[in-house]
This record gives C-alpha cells, structure tokens and sequence, in this order.
C-alpha cells in the first residue's frame, strides 16, 4: 500500500491506527479541513441495516487521513473496519469485490459474467479496460518521449553551454593574459586563473543548476499531486542521467580550460597581434 494514500503519516502506522480500534474510520481531507477534526473526535455516519433496511446512525472515532483509492466513490470517501460495519448493519456484503489473477484479465471478467449470469445485476470491469479509458484523457498521456527529448536537450545544453561559455569568456581575455605575460607573469600563474574561472563555472552551475532543478520539480509536483493516481511520494532523481550530465559538463569544461591555458602559452607579441 503506498504512503501517497495516506495523510499524517506512513501507510502502516495508518493502517495499525484503523485496526488496533474497531469504530475507527478514516476520512479525506476535505472532511476534515470542513469540519475541523482532531484524532478521536466522534463521527456519527448513517448506515443501511439489515434487518429494515433502514438508515440508522452509527458511531465511528476519527483516527487518520485517507486519499481516494481508484475504486473510490467520487462523493464522499470513508475507511473503517468490514467487521464493525458488518455487525452495526447486520449485513456481511460488499458491493465491490476486486479480483486478483494471474490470466487475461479481459477473459477472466467474461468468466466472471457467465457465472453471474444476466439476473444478477451485478457489474463486471476489467482492469485492461479501465486502464484505456483512463488513459485515454488529458492527464494520462504518456509523456514518456517528451521526456527523453527533454532530457537529450539538457545533457546537450549543459555539456555546450559549460564549455562553450567557459571558452568564450577565456578567448575574450586573452590580451589580458597576454599584457601579463609581458609584464613577466609565469605560465603557473596564468594557468591559476583560468583553473579558478573553471572551478567558478563548474561548482556554481552545479549548485545553482541543482537547486533550480530541485524547486521547480517540487513545484510541480505539488501542484499536480491531485492528477497523479496514486500520487508520487516523494521525488524521483535519476542518479544515472545526473552523474553522466556531470561526468560530460566536467569534461567539456576541463577541454575548454586546456584550450585556454595552451593559449596563454603563445608569444605576447603574437596574441596581441592576432587580437
């Protein structure tokens, strides 16, 4: 069961909450935020009986928060206990039952229908049809192609940039490194500040790059957390793509900071010259 579903805490402790009492029941949100509800307040729910068929009010103690499940009612959304509900009403039924196998699952619901038969009223759906039609709205593209296209666009931005930005602002600076040769700066030296322009390019587009990054996928997915069924919970990183991203940018930055000082290695005259 994935922690996404459940507010205040991890799926399990949530879970054990709703067991270890038997009139617990969990809510959404909503609920509670309408009627500002504090862990143990008492909530009344009207349930049909048995015996009358009848509504009559139940007792039920708030213990946690619950997000809908697939197969959730789309009105109201409660969790409690089947034993407790089925001795307050007097009924053992469900009106859901979701079927686990490891066949076809389109054969499987006709199987199910044939053994219900036409008379029974009862409605079955396959999970490979489910599935189409959910993808089949806006909030279910696969994206998953935009995505690499996106992810090839920034391993080539940052490769590029890195080095190309680095190499540029060294190119522009030669006949300062060329008016510092002549007034007797070794190559050492020069090297210096081109190692230090490339440590001050690398590190802080890296942080800079990584907190960006960071903020806007929080961002994100906070505001989308409603689309996704079940929602994330927590932020995927992709180690893999990163450290090759890093590994690459690294190296165009260390190609461009070679170029610059084998530069600065030319004649003054000649540098000054050329410029």
């Amino acid at each position: 069961m994935s922690d996404a579903f459940f507010g205040g805490g991890h799926a399990a402790q949530v879970l054990a909450q709703l067991a270890a009492r038997p009139d617990a029941v969990l809510v959404s949100d909503e609920t509670v935020h309408d009627f500002q509800l504090q862990p143990g307040d008492l909530i009344r729910l009207r349930l049909q009986f048995a015996r009358d068929h009848a509504y009559h009010i139940v007792p039920f103690h708030y213990v946690g928060i619950v997000r809908e499940f697939p197969t959730a009612p789309s009105d109201s959304f409660l969790v409690a206990n089947a034993s407790y509900v089925a001795q307050a009403t007097g009924s053992p039924a469900f009106q859901t039952l979701l079927v686990r196998t490891s066949g076809s699952p389109p054969a499987v619901a006709g199987e199910v229908r044939h053994l219900l038969g036409p008379s029974s009223g009862a409605t079955v759906h396959d999970v490979v049809t489910q599935l189409r039609i959910t993808r089949s709205g806006l909030t279910a593209i696969d994206l998953s192609g935009l995505t690499r296209l996106e992810l090839a666009f920034a391993f080539v931005l940052a490769a590029g940039a890195s080095g190309l930005v680095l190499a540029l602002g060294l190119a522009e600076r030669q006949r300062t490194f060329a008016i510092a040769s002549a007034l007797g700066a070794r190559t050492g030296q020069l090297a210096a500040f081109v190692w230090s322009e490339a440590a001050f390019v690398t590190v802080g587009g890296l942080v800079l790059g990584a907190l960006a990054g960071w903020g806007v996928s929080f961002v994100l997915v906070k505001i989308l957390t409603g689309v996704f069924d079940p929602p994330p919970e927590h932020l995927f990183v992709p180690w893999a793509y990163l450290g090759t991203v890093i590994a690459v940018t690294v190296g165009a930055v260390l190609l461009a900071a070679g170029w610059g000082i084998r530069a600065t290695g030319r004649p003054a005259v000649q540098i000054v010259r050329d410029l």
